[in-house]
């Protein structure tokens, strides 16, 4: 489908690299703050065993082993040549800085060109990025920081969880752009406490903070979770299909147009999964989406008109 409803990642990195840029992830044996008792225990209500990263390989193998694997096959399949190494599973910065050094240093590889690390806005300190200025400028290389987020609304930070506030987030944010370093953030556009008045934030405030890609979530409950026993017992509802849909041509008509997206929909395992996506396909409901804002001729950033004094705009 030729997507032009909103600011796509595949045409940002066609745009930039002038060719498909796939991303290949690495799975390092991680946990992060708010699992292992330094900030709490249990993580967030919604994460399983894996971290987010079910379709990894083994964090058995090595860094580069990992990459070599996954390029291999991407390579075959879609005939690529160039790729971003992704530090995906749990908290990437949440380890000494010499052992995350080494593990950085080992993703630089042959059509490798650039590096994406998942963390926390908690695990965000002046010395990692420093090293990561760096290694970009040193060796040539894109760095991008994703930081989970999942809500603006901080009593929605609490009930999963989170382990964070609002505030550890934007100053993550304005660090990593002291930095000069690239930023994406994920969010969870249904988490059960959230409304529509939630989303609109979500947009105005990563747009205020000038973020440069957003990654939207689905919820999908694990079973085993906190959030997976509290859907059991009917304790929380997921929102239908069509006020996602809402919510997400909603969110991106808030969201800045120069903001890259680099999804709408959320994958996640069928396997030992209560609910994933209402029991469609990621995207299937993607292209509702999209047909659904060509026909009604909405798109990103026709409402982006909240910033730099909004009220004396037509003064």
């Amino acid at each position: 489908m030729d997507i032009t409803v909103y600011n796509t990642y595949s045409k940002y990195l066609q745009n930039k690299y002038g060719e498909k840029v796939y991303k290949l992830p690495i799975k390092l044996p991680l946990t992060c703050p708010n699992r292992d008792g330094l900030l709490g225990k249990g993580g967030c209500t919604f994460c399983g065993e894996e971290g987010g990263s079910h379709e990894n390989l083994s964090d058995c193998l090595s860094v580069k082993e990992q990459i070599s694997k996954n390029m291999k096959y991407i390579r075959e399949k879609y005939n690529a040549n160039k790729f971003i190494a992704y530090f995906q599973n749990f908290s990437n910065t949440y380890m000494p800085l010499e052992d995350f050094k080494r593990y950085v240093n080992d993703a630089i590889m042959e059509d490798i060109v650039a590096i994406s690390i998942s963390t926390r806005p908690d695990c965000i300190n002046d010395k990692y990025l420093d090293f990561l200025v760096e290694l970009m400028y040193n060796m040539g290389i894109d760095v991008i920081i994703e930081l989970g987020l999942q809500s603006v609304n901080y009593h929605s930070l609490e009930k999963i969880n989170r382990g964070h506030t609002l505030a550890e987030f934007i100053d993550a944010v304005m660090r990593i752009k002291r930095h000069n370093l690239r930023i994406c953030t994920h969010i969870i556009l249904n988490l059960p406490w959230d409304d529509t008045l939630d989303t609109v934030e979500n947009a105005k405030i990563l747009s205020a903070l000038g973020v440069d890609e957003v990654k939207l979530h689905s919820l999908y409950i694990i079973d085993g979770t906190e959030m997976g026993e509290e859907y059991k017992k009917g304790e929380i509802e997921i929102i239908s299909k069509d006020a996602y849909i809402y919510r997400v041509i909603t969110f991106l008509e808030y969201l800045d147009p120069k903001i890259v997206v680099q999804r709408i929909m959320g994958r996640a395992p069928e396997e030992n999964s209560l609910f994933v996506n209402w029991h469609e396909s990621w995207w299937k409901i993607r292209d509702e989406i999209v047909a659904k804002m060509i026909s009604e001729d909405r798109y990103q950033g026709s409402k982006f008109d909240y910033l730099n004094g909004k009220a004396l705009h037509n003064l």
